[in-house]
């Protein structure tokens, strides 16, 4: 496809982070009606795989770009997907490492790369965890590299190999592979089911090596203790000529120094997986208990227009009540297709999966909002749609909001102003987008999300987590001044404006366990309350 003028024009301004907003809009507007445009420019950056395999000349390259002087440019939201140069040799035009499009540019037809785990196992459970090296380190994440600190509590880690660890804080920890760990300080139990047999704990003293099924080690106050709990180990001290074979009921104690203490293994020393898994459940029945104090709270807040929290009666009933209890603006929900499943704290009927074809809650929000705030409990499966919907309006009328999440982890938001006329270079509405905050590593973990509109000022704000994500503040000739809703769904869209499957499929490939509209844009003080008093 050979480019126009005005094409090349918009590559070349995108490329050097010179575009500004109306010329942005255009061109994604341009990508997401043209599929021979977007196939042409995939084509062209495909060009960076065999750059960035040896050619050292790719800064030369992108130093031989010439980029004019910045003047009303915008920033370009988005993942940083490219990490080299690519060139389009029969255009004469190279492409600099940037975000992509915010229109996707892929086709529906084209291959993504397979998402993979990066690292050696899975934080499965935490009760009280303080980490001092990994703050943000939560239940689901995978086990990040380089020594770990935790200082307080207890958490659970399944690594790839099946072996299942349990460490109690004061902790300092490594794991160096699915079968390998060194530790600092800390009482670790290993429970090593037998694919996993050989798995080690390294120390200062020595080297416990598995012979199956289950050991214990406390390394603390210049002391280490070694304890069989079931089957056998090899015990290879630091200095001596040979291992020691230790069995079921056998432990043993050193110091620094070298002395030695036969001792009776004690499993009641250490907290098992049982035991732990007791614990959580107790927590989350005491968190859900806080939720639902909460739930009947805000059921009673007069700014609440719309409020489906999820766990409703089970499978044959398909119906989701409106819980809201000052105003009957919004109907009750027609749940089709999706199907009830897990909610955030392991009850089940609790939540709604919507990965199934067709998925989604009908409900009609019969009221016109001065300000808005849109707030949904998910957890998300995978990205697999180009748009996955978390709340669309159906078709896309005047004055109406659509929510949703792109293919590439970024929130999508947007109301729509006037009707587009192509031919005059009109477009319908202006998109605020957030920087990507999903990733494939999330995949499964229950994620808090809001979105507020503000008129009085015409910001749009995206919260993550109980978190401000982003704040944008929408063009002059975009503001919308009162939201309608009307007939809606959640988790997909009906009635879509175009009809191909790539544009107009959108359920959301994951479950959600609570869905809130207000009549008003929450404070941040308010979102983290949400988000607070809701998390599992």
């Amino acid at each position: 496809m050979k480019l126009t003028e005005q094409e090349q024009r918009w590559l070349e301004d995108y490329c050097n982070e010179t575009i500004s907003a109306d010329e942005f809009e255009k061109f994604q507007d341009a990508m997401e009606a043209n599929a021979e445009l977007r196939r042409a420019f995939r084509k062209y950056l495909s060009i960076d795989a065999g750059l960035r395999q040896g050619s050292e000349s790719v800064q030369e390259i992108g130093l031989a770009w010439s980029s004019p002087e910045p003047g009303n440019v915008v920033a370009l939201p988005g993942a940083w997907k490219w990490v080299a140069i690519a060139a389009a040799g029969v255009m004469g035009i190279f492409f600099a490492t940037r975000p992509l499009p915010v229109t996707p540019v892929a086709d529906a037809s084209d291959k993504k790369v397979e998402p993979s785990a990066q690292g050696f196992g899975v934080l499965t459970g935490v009760d009280g965890a303080a980490w001092e090296s990994h703050p943000e380190l939560a239940q689901g994440d995978l086990l990040p590299a380089g020594e770990i600190r935790m200082t307080a509590g207890v958490a659970q880690l399944e690594l790839f190999s099946g072996v299942t660890l349990v460490v109690e804080g004061d902790a300092a920890f490594e794991i160096h592979s699915s079968m390998e760990m060194s530790v600092v300080r800390g009482k670790i139990r290993a429970n090593v089911p037998e694919p996993a047999h050989g798995f080690r704990i390294r120390s200062a003293e020595g080297e416990v090596v598995d012979l199956g099924t289950e050991f214990a080690v406390n390394i603390t106050n210049g002391k280490s203790e070694v304890h069989v709990l079931d089957g056998e180990i090899e015990w290879y001290p630091n200095g001596a000529p040979n291992k020691k074979l230790m069995k079921k009921g056998e432990a043993l104690r050193w110091t620094q120094d070298g002395a030695l203490e036969t001792l009776v293994a004690k499993a009641g020393s250490f907290v098992g997986m049982r035991e732990l898994n007791e614990r959580l459940n107790s927590g989350r029945s005491s968190r859900r208990n806080v939720w639902l104090d909460h739930s009947r709270r805000l059921a009673r807040d007069e700014r609440v227009v719309a409020y489906y929290p999820m766990s409703q009666p089970g499978q044959w009933h398909r119906e989701l009540y409106n819980e809201a209890r000052e105003t009957e603006a919004a109907t009750d929900g027609a749940i089709v297709a999706a199907k009830r499943a897990v909610d955030r704290f392991g009850h089940a009927d609790g939540a709604l999966d919507f990965s199934g074809t067709g998925s989604r809650v009908k409900v009609n929000v019969d009221e016109e909002l001065s300000s808005l705030t849109l707030m949904a409990w998910v957890k998300i499966d995978s990205l697999d749609r180009w748009y996955n919907s978390l709340f669309l309006t159906d078709g896309h009328e005047l004055n109406e909001p659509h929510w949703q999440i792109m293919d590439d982890g970024r929130l999508f938001f947007s109301v729509k102003r006037r009707e587009a006329d192509r031919e005059k270079k009109l477009w319908d509405k202006h998109i605020v987008y957030s920087k990507p905050f999903w990733t494939p590593a999330m995949s499964g973990k229950w994620t808090h999300i809001a979105t507020t509109y503000d008129t009085s000022t015409y910001t749009v704000t995206h919260y993550i987590n109980g978190k401000q994500f982003h704040q944008e503040v929408l063009p002059e000739n975009m503001q919308v001044d009162r939201v309608k809703i009307g007939a809606a769904s959640i988790g997909n869209w009906s009635e879509p404006t175009r009809n191909d499957a790539k544009f107009s499929v959108r359920n959301l490939n994951g479950s959600m366990d609570e869905f809130a509209i207000f009549s008003a844009a929450l404070s941040a003080v308010e979102i983290a309350e949400l988000y607070e008093s809701g998390k599992p």
